[in-house]
């Protein structure tokens, strides 16, 4: 069996004192110089050395292990919020560990039960509700966390600006030429839906183009949702420009629309909310509000390791960007016209009678 490799074999091959490795090789190296961490990083390295977390947290209480929860690890929103965190962790000497609660109240509770039990040294919560009692529960026990993605008042979070984004959607539906909107709004659980329909319905009413109460639907994260809310809200009548406050709700309203003969981007204008990858591929690339998700991610790390270092932290608010594709810079106010034409006259039809 190979011999452990352990700090004071680090320290004998660099020539410095074993405190000193001790310090460099979890990540507090800030009365060391740079040169002397790196040879200390690059020895250990070369002699196979991997740091006993749990003998440590015998030593400090700390595990270095940073416990992340989110509504599911196949999102693509959050799982690139946790690339940020993991990457951000690392670089820190923490080990970030993921687990998906399905945005269900029972879940979430028992992961996090059984992430504390596992002694982390923090949480990160994506899944969080607007009015959420788990984490006032959390606040008095003593337990560290930070909010990301949603935010619930009077915890910390790193979110985008999610109301500014809602209010980039509204203005560049009705700068395009859009006058008949309407909104795929998401769960009302969630601070993100309901912070980018809040700033959408705002801007469009200060532009002078209210949206009808009928004309805002609620629905899922997903493409299933999307669908069938655009379906609902098709049944009010047609609008000329729709908000998805999520990309794949956004995806699901388009199908729909195609499926009811509409032309997405030249008869119906699309804009959703996150700017995945996807979204530049789609047969009509879609125009979406852009949050920088990996730097959410690691953002919220480093807010995590502050409360635990100071016991305080900060909320973050990180700006959206509106990056237009088809679905809104091919729209065509004339065409939606003529279709609104066409889809009225078989209703005149059967209200004129003939003179004989």
């Amino acid at each position: 069996m190979n011999k452990r490799v352990t700090l004071r074999d680090v320290a004998g091959l660099t020539g410095v004192h074993v405190s000193t490795v001790s310090r460099v090789l979890r990540g507090d190296d800030v009365r060391v110089s740079p040169a002397t961490a790196t040879r200390i990083v690059d020895a250990a390295k070369e002699l196979g050395f991997h740091r006993d977390r749990w003998a440590a947290s015998l030593r400090s209480g700390k595990t270095g292990v940073i416990g992340v929860l989110v509504p599911r690890i196949t999102d693509i929103v959050l799982a690139t919020v946790f690339e940020g965190i993991d990457a951000a962790a690392a670089a820190a000497g923490y080990q970030a560990v993921v687990s998906s609660s399905w945005d269900d109240d029972e879940a979430r509770e028992l992961r996090i039960q059984r992430l504390i039990g596992e002694r982390v040294d923090g949480l990160i919560i994506g899944d969080a509700r607007r009015n959420d009692p788990l984490l006032a529960r959390l606040t008095a026990d003593g337990v560290p966390f930070v909010l990301v993605s949603r935010a619930s008042r009077g915890f910390p979070s790193v979110t985008g600006r999610d109301r500014l984004g809602g209010r980039l959607a509204a203005e560049h539906l009705i700068d395009v030429g859009c006058r008949r909107l309407a909104v795929i709004a998401g769960p009302g659980h969630a601070s993100t839906a309901a912070d980018r329909v809040t700033g959408f319905l705002a801007a469009a009413k200060a532009r002078g183009v209210p949206v009808d109460p009928r004309r805002v639907a609620p629905s899922t994260f997903d493409v299933a949702g999307g669908a069938s809310a655009m379906a609902e809200l098709l049944a009010t009548g047609q609008p000329d420009g729709v908000f998805a406050v999520n990309d794949f709700a956004a995806i699901g309203a388009m199908g729909t629309l195609r499926d009811h003969g509409l032309r997405v981007g030249r008869q119906v204008a699309v804009v959703g909310y996150n700017d995945i990858d996807v979204d530049a591929q789609l047969l009509v690339p879609l125009t979406s509000i852009r949050t920088p998700l990996r730097d959410m991610g690691s953002q919220a790390l480093h807010a995590l390791l502050t409360l635990l270092d100071s016991g305080r932290t900060t909320s973050v608010r990180l700006a959206p960007e509106l990056v237009v594709r088809a679905t809104t810079a091919d729209f065509s106010p004339d065409a939606t016209e003529t279709v609104a034409r066409t889809v009225a006259l078989p209703e005149v039809s059967r209200v004129v009678t003939p003179v004989n």
